[in-house]
């Protein structure tokens, strides 16, 4: 659907994007990830068109942006950090020349209004000027706008943005819908809400891309995490070969270890391994489980790694 293959961007003399490729797939939620100035908003500028990068190419279901812009850009939504609205037009005017503008011919432009004012629950405030909307309603409204003509691609900046839990509940149902028919790219630092919506995160950092990963393969580190009374000694003594074990810190009564486990290695097969020789010791299972590791911890250790140790070759998922 999506295809980057190295994009470049400079300012002057500060290079926004260094070198960045990736693909997404058809119906995948990727979110992109990074500090301000990583390069997150270039990149959704350049996807587009309304940058163009220096070097590099980028296609949209199998259309250049270099060569085919408005092709593209009739299949693709956008809703930027900052929606320019007009403030003195009412909802209902204003999508209407949102719709206008994205080329719907007239036999379905009201249909299509209506679609996208129902996705969004806009329909209280339809009559209402913009100017007089909460900034809940008004990232509402850049939504209806970005879903018009049901894009194949929807890029998405900061899309919860201002919207208490319950509309937050209502954008993360709408997103799960439009990625059955079309590919979704929003870029946030709300990490839960990657974690909620996601199947993909993908990581900038100083203009690079440093890590493309799927949520399950983050959230699962291949290692597990035991509690037990027996002895470190004990336990390496009936793991099998190839197990790295090792005391983690602990302030429960019980001994507590991590179990490092291959590629080759099931972890329910493991894990019945070790409590069956436990048990064979005469010791004790408290508790077994895999490993968990959160996005803001990963987040953090890839932007405090050194900068040369960084890159999408040593962060990128098998």
């Amino acid at each position: 659907m999506l295809e980057i293959s190295q994009i470049c961007r400079s300012y002057g003399d500060f290079k926004a994007v260094d070198n960045v490729s990736f693909s997404v797939g058809s119906g995948e939620i990727v979110g992109l990830l990074g500090h301000n100035g990583a390069g997150k908003t270039t990149i959704m500028k350049i996807l587009t068109g309304y940058l163009e990068p220096d070097s590099g190419t980028a296609s949209i279901n199998g259309h250049s942006l270099q060569t085919s812009l408005k092709k593209v850009q009739r299949e693709l939504g956008y809703l930027p950090e900052n929606l320019p609205v007009y403030p003195e037009m009412i909802v209902a005017d204003y999508l209407d020349y949102a719709a206008r503008l994205k080329g719907i011919p007239s036999n379905s432009r009201r249909d299509e209004i209506v679609r996208v004012i129902r996705d969004t629950d806009l329909a209280e405030k339809v009559a209402d000027p913009i100017s007089t909307l909460s900034r809940g309603y008004k990232q509402r409204v850049g939504v209806a706008q970005a879903i018009l003509g049901k894009p194949k691609l929807l890029i998405l900046d900061e899309p919860t943005n201002g919207l208490d839990p319950t509309q937050t509940d209502q954008m993360r149902q709408l997103l799960r819908n439009i990625a059955k028919d079309a590919t979704v790219m929003l870029s946030t630092h709300i990490m839960q809400e990657v974690e909620a919506l996601c199947d993909r995160v993908l990581m900038m950092r100083s203009g690079q891309l440093v890590l493309d990963k799927n949520l399950l393969d983050i959230k699962n580190n291949d290692s597990l995490v035991l509690e037990t009374d027996i002895e470190l000694e004990q336990l390496r003594g009936i793991a099998a070969d190839g197990l790295q074990v090792s005391k983690l810190d602990a302030r429960s009564r019980f001994k507590k270890f991590a179990i490092a486990l291959d590629d080759g290695h099931d972890s329910r097969v493991i894990s019945a391994q070790l409590v069956k020789g436990i048990y064979q010791l005469g010791g004790e299972v408290y508790s077994i489980q895999q490993s968990q590791r959160d996005l803001e911890s990963l987040f953090r250790e890839v932007n405090n790694a050194p900068m040369q140790a960084t890159g999408a070759e040593v962060f990128h998922a098998a």
